[in-house]
Order: C-alpha cells, then sequence, then structure tokens
C-alpha cells in the first residue's frame, strides 16, 4: 500500500513539474513569507466559536483514533465548513504547500475548521514535522489510510477535501497546490 502512495507521489510530482515549467509565476511573493507567529496565531484565533476553539487547543498535534475520531470530529464541525489536508513529512509537494495551509488556517480559524490527516507515514516523522511546521489545528494519525480513504483520498499526495455546514463532501483538490490563492479561492468557492 505505502509503495503505492510512493508511486503515485512520484507521478504527482513530475506531473507538477511539467507544468511549472509550462508557467511563470505560480508562486506569488507573498507565498513565501514566514509563517504567522505563535503571537499572531493567537491574537488571529482568539475569541473563536466553541467547536473552532477546541480545534485550536489541539494545535499540532497527531491525534490517534482513526476513521471514528475522525468522523466523530467532522459530526462535531457541523454548521461550519472544514478543510481537511492530506500529507505526510516525506512528501515534497505536501511540505511546499503546507505553509499555505499554516497561513490560511489563522486566517480563516474563526469561522473555517481544518483538520490534518498524515497518510502512510511514521508518527515519529509527522511529530517532527509538526514541530518545525505547527499549525493552528490537529492531525490525525492515519498509517494505513483508512482516514484518508473516507474522502477518496487514497492515491494523490497531497489531497485536500472540502466538507460543506452540513458535513458533506463538496470538493476533492488532489495534488499539491501551487499558490496560496488558490487554496484561497477553493476556500472561498467550497468552504465559504
Amino acid at each position: 500500500m505505502r509503495q503505492i502512495a510512493i508511486v503515485a507521489s512520484i507521478l504527482a510530482v513530475a506531473a507538477l513539474l511539467a507544468v511549472g515549467l509550462t508557467q511563470t509565476g505560480s508562486s506569488s511573493r507573498s507565498d513565501r513569507g514566514p509563517a504567522p507567529s505563535a503571537a499572531q496565531t493567537a491574537a488571529s484565533l482568539a475569541r473563536s466559536p466553541g467547536p473552532l476553539a477546541a480545534l485550536h487547543a489541539q494545535a499540532a498535534r497527531l491525534l490517534p483514533g482513526g476513521p471514528k475520531a475522525f468522523k466523530d470530529r467532522l459530526a462535531a464541525l457541523r454548521g461550519y465548513p472544514v478543510v481537511v489536508n492530506k500529507w505526510a513529512s516525506w512528501c515534497g509537494p505536501c511540505r511546499v504547500e503546507f505553509t499555505y495551509f499554516e497561513r490560511l488556517a489563522v486566517a480563516d480559524g474563526r469561522r473555517v475548521a481544518f483538520l490534518g490527516v498524515d497518510s502512510s507515514d511514521s508518527a515519529s516523522s509527522a511529530a517532527a514535522f509538526l514541530k518545525q511546521h505547527p499549525v493552528s489545528y490537529p492531525t490525525y494519525a492515519d498509517p494505513d489510510m483508512e482516514v484518508a480513504a473516507l474522502f477518496s483520498a487514497t492515491v494523490a499526495f497531497p489531497t485536500t477535501a472540502f466538507y460543506d455546514r452540513a458535513g458533506r463532501l463538496q470538493y476533492i483538490h488532489q495534488g499539491e497546490y501551487l499558490n496560496a490563492a488558490k487554496l484561497r479561492s477553493d476556500i472561498a468557492r467550497y468552504a465559504g
């Protein structure tokens, strides 16, 4: 299973590189800046509604519980749109787009729920990555891609899923976001 995920990631990277060679300026200056500081994050997310504040209280934590815990969390977030980012510490494209999620989760975290799903990865590698790249939301450990299967994300790395306020899956973006503007646009369109 992990070999299939690695091959799929390599193919996705090759496709993205091919697209990148034909496009210029796909990344803006603002995409390359530093992630929000802890103080900026705390100020931006202060007074978040209860279910979103509960996410922020588990910031950058790797949570156990598999599909049941993930489904329970989605149920608890009904009434809020949810953005789910499936990633792995070994995935180059995941690492590139992670800063976009860090920034947008802080900017939109008082109205949109963000969740991570770390698939086909070791807990120690994922925890080390989250320590280097803390986000304002938790990530569910998914070593066997059982959580990813819930939103049809078992092939591409990374994959982002968008749920509406009623908890219905609206859109799945397979592959890397090449810039924060495209991610921001999809959040507005599918999780607005």
